[in-house]
């Protein structure tokens, strides 16, 4: 199957790519499952509880970039076998017997989502890596373009009212997060590895000051192994794809916190232009 049309509506549901009207997509609909947990989708309406959103990725064109790209909007989406895959030989090439452990206290700091342990013959834990999973998170709700698959085993329209919460996943949740634990991390001199989409970063790129994420820097403690959603002609579905790691350090994932670089700082005439506009509205 050739790549399916990509426009504001969502590119993913309990897995199923949306190409039109397909049986295995109504059957997945009526099924509420996701082969990513291997079971019923854990994402719930907040209506209705019985019933499962099952949006794995949308549909969207942000500022940054010129076409429609399919934006993972479910953290169970990373939870393909190539993600651990490649973290194993990015970070882990010489251990055998990786056991991952899901949920683990940080203490105030909150839980990191995976950590992969390393045991001696006695079983005794004598290495580990943390690993976080940051998916992005939309403005309004795609789930109109679900209920109109439901009934209609189609979209009915090309744009439905979502948008794309870049800052609050990205510049706001994930780096708090980065500051944090990463803080611990670099306290115990190791590493924690944040997962997440490559637009993710040219978000970032675009909005934050950038000057301290690097190409990959074994030494520095913080890593965003970065995957890319590409279509797979020969399965007939979206895939990850790894593409690249980036490392900062706490004085990076500050500037991050900061915003912007300050060469790019509005000044006051033009924050008093956007207030006068704002009136005019």
């Amino acid at each position: 199957m050739k790549e399916p049309l990509i426009e504001k509506f969502p590119t993913e549901v309990f897995g199923c790519p949306y190409a039109g009207q397909n049986k295995e997509l109504q059957s997945c609909l009526k099924r509420q499952y996701c082969k990513f947990i291997n079971g019923t989708c854990n994402k719930p309406r907040k209506s209705k509880s019985d019933i499962k959103v099952g949006i794995c990725s949308v549909g969207y064109k942000p500022d940054f970039m010129n076409k429609f790209t399919p934006v993972i909007i479910c953290p169970q989406r990373f939870k393909e076998e190539i993600v651990f895959k490649t973290i194993k030989k990015k970070y882990l090439p010489k251990w055998k017997n990786i056991e991952w452990i899901p949920e683990v206290s940080l203490g105030k700091s909150g839980k990191v989502d995976y950590v992969a342990i390393k045991k001696n013959r006695k079983g005794e834990i004598i290495d580990f890596l943390c690993v976080e999973i940051q998916a992005s998170g939309t403005t309004g709700s795609p789930f109109d373009a679900v209920k109109d698959l439901k009934k209609t085993k189609k979209y009915t329209k090309q744009s439905y009212g979502y948008g794309i919460n870049w800052a609050n996943e990205f510049s706001k949740t994930m780096m708090q997060q980065a500051y944090k634990k990463g803080n611990i991390i670099y306290n115990w001199k190791r590493k924690i590895v944040f997962v997440i989409q490559d637009i993710a970063i040219d978000y970032l790129k675009n909005a934050t000051d950038t000057k301290r994420l690097f190409s990959r820097k074994p030494k520095l403690p913080i890593d965003f192994c970065t995957f890319s959603l590409k279509w797979n002609k020969n399965k007939s579905q979206w895939s990850l794809k790894f593409s690249k790691i980036y490392s900062t350090d706490i004085k990076g994932i500050n500037s991050m916190l900061s915003g912007t670089e300050k060469s790019t700082y509005p000044t006051e005439d033009q924050f008093i232009s956007n207030i006068i506009r704002r009136q005019k509205r």
